[in-house]
Parts: C-alpha cells; sequence; structure tokens
C-alpha cells in the first residue's frame, strides 16, 4: 500500500483524533491549565511513538514540557530534518463569541472548530500522520527525522533557548521545518521569509495605598490612570510613529528590491478592512501597509487595568493602574535593546506624584530573515508547487515564532515555515477553525516533501 492510499483510508480515524487533540484545554498562559498543558505532552509522546518514532521523551523546563522523539534509520548518507510545533493554545476567552465551546470541538461544513485547531494542533499534527504512514507501508523513511514540540509558544517560549541550547546535540539537524504557520489562501502557496520578533512588558503606575474617594481627594492627589494615559501617549505620535528615543535606531532598512516583492504580492485594502472591522488603515507614514505589518517594527498596548470595571459608577480615584505593551521587531532589533529604551523612556516620562514599576515580560524573540536560495526553501517551494499547482508567494510574516531565532542561534540552521492554516481560521480569537480539507493536502505534502528531501 503506498502512503497515500493509507492517508485515504485512515482520514476518518485522522480526524477523529484531532478532535481528541483539540479538546485537550492546554493554555500556557494560564497557571490553572498547567496540567492540561502537561496531558497534551502526554498525548503528543503517546501519539509520535505510536506513529513509529522512537526515542520518545517528554522532557521538563522550567515552564511547559517539550516532546521529543526521533526515527534515525535512513543511514548517514540521508539528511536529517527536524520537525518542530506546539501544541499549547491561546486562551479562548471571551467564551460567549464562540458558537461552540472552545474546548468541545465541532465538525460544521467541513471545518473543525475549536481553540488551537489550526494554531497550531492541527498543522502539527500534519507531519506525525504523514511519517507513520510512510512508516506503516514502506517501513522506513527517506530521511533521518527528528520531532520537537513544545509547549509554550503561545507564551513566547521563555525556556526555550535553555532548552535548545542544553540539548542541542539531540536536535542538530541539517534542514528544520515548521509546522506552525500558513499557506496564502486555500488555493494559493506562500513561502514565508521573515518573521518579526517579539518584545514585552508591563508598566505599573502606584499612587495612594488603595482606592479614594474622588471627590476627597481628586486634585489633592495623583491619579494613577491618568499617569498612566499621559505615559503611553508619550509613546508614540499622533500619526503612529513611534517616539521612543532609539527605537528605530537598529532597523534594516527595506531595500528597493524588498519593497518591490512586497509590492508583488496581492494587497487589497477593502478586504483587509473588512476582514478587521477597522474603519481605515492607519501606521507609520512613508510605508505601505503590508510594509508596516511585514517589515516595520511596532509599539501596542495589549490591555489596560485600573479602578471601577463594572456597570455604572463608582467615584475612586484608583491606587494602582497597569499596561501590558508588546513591540513587533525586525531585522537587526534586538529585544534586550528596545526593552531597556522602554524603561528609560518610562522613566523620563513618569509625571509627578506616582511612582512607577517597569516589569519586562516573559515573551520576547529575536526576528527572524531567511536568505534568498535557502536550500530548504527552495525544496519546499517546489513541493508546494507541485501540490497546489501554482508557484508560491514569497511573503513575510507579522507574528514572531521566538523558536525559529533560537533554532538558528544554537543549531545553526535557518527553519523553513511548512504548515497549512489560513490566516482567516480565527488563530487567537472566537470560533477559530481548521479546514479539513486542507489537513488532508498537507498530509501529503508532508510525504512529499520527505521523499524530495
Amino acid at each position: 500500500m503506498a502512503w497515500k492510499d493509507y492517508l485515504d483510508r485512515e482520514q476518518s480515524r485522522f480526524v477523529s483524533e484531532l478532535v481528541e487533540f483539540v479538546a485537550i484545554p492546554s493554555v500556557s498562559a494560564k497557571p490553572e491549565n498547567a496540567p492540561d498543558v502537561q496531558r497534551a505532552a502526554e498525548w503528543v509522546a503517546r501519539r509520535i511513538a505510536a506513529a513509529g518514532a522512537e526515542n520518545v521523551e517528554i522532557l521538563p523546563t522550567a515552564g511547559h514540557p517539550v516532546v521529543l522523539g526521533d526515527w534515525l534509520h535512513a543511514g548517514p548518507d540521508r539528511p536529517t530534518v527536524l520537525i518542530y510545533g506546539h501544541f499549547d493554545v491561546q486562551p479562548a476567552e471571551p467564551f460567549d463569541l464562540w458558537s461552540s465551546p472552545p474546548f468541545a470541538p465541532e465538525i460544521r461544513d467541513g471545518r473543525l472548530y475549536g481553540r488551537g485547531a489550526t494554531d497550531d494542533k492541527g498543522g502539527m499534527f500534519i507531519p506525525i500522520v504523514a511519517v507513520e504512514a510512510m512508516l506503516k507501508t514502506a517501513g522506513k523513511l527517506p530521511v533521518n527525522l527528528k520531532f520537537f514540540f513544545e509547549g509554550q509558544e503561545e507564551i513566547g517560549s521563555p525556556d526555550m533557548p535553555d532548552f535548545v541550547a542544553a540539548h542541542a546535540k539531540r536536535l542538530s539537524a541539517d534542514m528544520i521545518f515548521s509546522a506552525d504557520g500558513s499557506q496564502w489562501a486555500p488555493d494559493q502557496p506562500q513561502i514565508v521569509e521573515a518573521l518579526r520578533g517579539l518584545a514585552s512588558c508591563e508598566i505599573v503606575v502606584r499612587g495612594a495605598r488603595s482606592d479614594q474617594h474622588s471627590g476627597l481627594h481628586g486634585g489633592g492627589i495623583a491619579n494613577p490612570a491618568m499617569a498612566l494615559a499621559q505615559i503611553l501617549a508619550s509613546m508614540k505620535a499622533p500619526d503612529g510613529t513611534v517616539t521612543v528615543a532609539g527605537f528605530y535606531d537598529d532597523v534594516r532598512p527595506l531595500t528597493e528590491a524588498d519593497r518591490a516583492a512586497i509590492a508583488e504580492v496581492p494587497y487589497d485594502a477593502a478586504a483587509y478592512l473588512a476582514e478587521t472591522g477597522a474603519p481605515a488603515e492607519f501606521g507609520e507614514p512613508g510605508y505601505s501597509t503590508r510594509e508596516r505589518l511585514w517589515a516595520r517594527p511596532t509599539l501596542e498596548v495589549n490591555g489596560l487595568t485600573s479602578g471601577w470595571q463594572g456597570a455604572g459608577t463608582k467615584t475612586v480615584l484608583p491606587a494602582e493602574a497597569r499596561a501590558k505593551i508588546t513591540c513587533r521587531l525586525v531585522a537587526d532589533q534586538s529585544p534586550k535593546r528596545i526593552v531597556e529604551l522602554l524603561r528609560a523612556h518610562v522613566e523620563e516620562h513618569t509625571p509627578e506624584g506616582v511612582v512607577v514599576a517597569f516589569e519586562r515580560g516573559a515573551a520576547r524573540g529575536d526576528p527572524f530573515l531567511v536568505p534568498r536560495g535557502h536550500n530548504s526553501s527552495v525544496i519546499a517551494a517546489q513541493v508546494l508547487e507541485e501540490v497546489y499547482g501554482k508557484r508560491p508567494l514569497r511573503t513575510r510574516g507579522g507574528g514572531s515564532i521566538p523558536v525559529m531565532t533560537t533554532l538558528l542561534e544554537h543549531l545553526g540552521v535557518h527553519a523553513t515555515m511548512f504548515a497549512f492554516g489560513h490566516d482567516d481560521e480565527n488563530m487567537h480569537a472566537p470560533d477559530e477553525f481548521f479546514r479539513l480539507d486542507t489537513f488532508r493536502r498537507g498530509q501529503d505534502a508532508y510525504c512529499r516533501l520527505l521523499e524530495s528531501l
């Protein structure tokens, strides 16, 4: 039996297994879900062992665990391929915006709905299924293969630099492929050549020892909520330019060739606004929206907390105000340096009457840029053209996968994103879903990829 016949025969089982996998609420950001992240790791370990992987282990980190496994019998003359993915997921709140419970997956109209369905449980399950099909039919793989699946990508992979450094020999490979990522559209493949990096922090502004009556004390002491608003407003100009001193100093400028390549990728402003529901495009002047999304750094407020949040009015002067901030970074920017620039800016712009604590966030990642003509990217592009019947677009990603730069730093290999989600599948949002026909197509693509390598 050929691997394709095996995939066809077992597809309903694979879908049922994926439903079971997505039902595990492996939310890495919430401490109360740590046992569920562990349970997802155990599910992955059992599943890759059932597929035929050997030396399967769940390895601890300071935070959430890692699952490793391998099959290394193709011989020393064959390349060794590392496949990466993650089994943790984003928080699912607000629950009331889901059409069905996020951890009670449902299949509707050829789509599997549930938190983590596309990011990244469906994606990382594809190469597992492909490896099983090849081992169960041919009894061997055409390459040596290693699996590396982590449980903390959605919180920025904070323990992965130490983990990869400590296990560099075991993870060493000639080529690396990430099963976390996406294709351009159901009928259009892509090769993602760059990802933005990530830096994070939290600003905590404190005033009085507790909330105070705004009538008795308003005008007598400072309001931390107002002070925080002033600090945040000082970080960006009205046109969207970041005003933190030194923020743009290390940004690698876009060349004319870079800008031409980005301009070649189709872009529909009306469709983008319809997708986001925003009333207008906005951002750093002098760049197209696509350039801003893919190749320019950002500073964004992700959350604000202060004072009375319930219905009606409660006339308090808040004792504390908090803001969570992340910055997306581009080639040559350092997350560590950006955080220190933010710290200095906050210290310089703190109003009188309050004290500020600046806390560096755990989420961090260096920007990632793949060289043109990179070997595994060339092969992946050829396979995608075979599978889709059209040449893949050369794109960049606005998001971050911190482990990509970690793997480059410690293993010396640029990873290639070879993944089959789509940006319209509501990743990180209510009603996340994964197309089951894409799930099947990805399995063919991975089998072809391993044969091509």
